[in-house]
């Protein structure tokens, strides 16, 4: 049976990680260093937490629910008492970009980051379009990335990645600075802060006089329709007032030299800024 340490799993990731497991036939044993958190295991999962040093020992798996500020902290200290064959499963790209994780050989690093639930979300139960976040009811895809280590290894991190964000329908590979365009660069950078202006655009028209309802239905309504025909969810064109609106808009709201957050220095800098 594959051993797994879930460092932070008293936290609000590593419980929706520990729940997952604990549907598994992996032997999942839970690290936690704060009461609340142990607590929360207690109560959420009807686990217990144990000590570091035993939760490593034979452990094929080491994975780190903690947040990307302190990765590098908690690799320091950890790593180097792995033993030797050792896979460390982290869930996000910037810290290992970043260059935050221990030069070592003979361990794996495999970084393994969710897509969450589309927004074109067919799912015929509650739950599944009520899951926004993933890893409760809507299907989702995953994003994997090996670092370092034998090939042989990327088939058991697929494996703890399809646990840990299940219900999962589809998994994609990519380098860690693939990873690292992905998130922050696509998702953060751009998508984030595009939706918090929309936000604040929004806010702008109830301003005016529109109720926050009437600017809130009138915007999400227009997203729906608006994303599918420029994802190519459904066939359809843009009458041509709209593409006149475009036309205007992107360079009003956008800077020229917008793309540069791609350049390769532009996504460094940003992923050491967030660690």
């Amino acid at each position: 049976m594959t051993a797994v340490a879930l460092f932070g799993a008293g936290g609000k990731m590593g419980i929706r990680l520990g729940k997952n497991l604990a549907r598994t036939d992996f032997e999942v044993r839970h690290v936690e260093v704060s009461e609340a958190g142990k607590e929360r295991l207690k109560t959420e999962i009807g686990a217990n937490a144990v000590p570091a040093d035993a939760a490593i020992a034979g452990a094929d798996v080491v994975i780190l629910a903690v947040p990307d500020t302190v990765i590098g902290k908690v690799a320091a200290n950890l790593v180097p008492q792995l033993a030797s064959g050792t896979m460390v499963v982290i869930l996000d790209a910037a810290a290992p970009y970043a260059g935050y994780l221990p030069e070592r050989a003979d361990i794996t690093y495999f970084i393994s980051h969710p897509c969450h639930p589309v927004i074109f979300n067919y799912g015929g139960t509650d739950a599944e379009l009520h899951d926004h976040f993933g890893g409760i009811a809507a299907p989702q895809g995953v994003v994997n990335a090996l670092m370092q280590g034998p090939e042989e290894h990327y088939e058991l991190g697929d494996r703890i990645a399809r646990a840990i964000y299940a219900p999962v329908n589809n998994t994609y590979r990519c380098t860690v600075e693939q990873l690292a365009y992905l998130e922050p660069g696509l998702s953060e950078t751009v998508c984030a802060s595009l939706l918090t202006v929309m936000k604040q655009a929004m806010d702008e028209v109830v301003k005016t006089g529109v109720s926050e309802d009437c600017a809130r239905d009138f915007l999400l309504g227009h997203m729906n329709i608006l994303a599918a025909v420029i994802f190519g969810e459904v066939q359809g064109v843009f009458s041509d007032a709209c593409n006149k609106a475009i036309e205007f808009g992107v360079p009003a709201l956008m800077k020229d030299d917008w793309k540069r957050i791609f350049e390769r220095d532009e996504i460094l800098e940003s992923v050491r800024r967030i660690t």
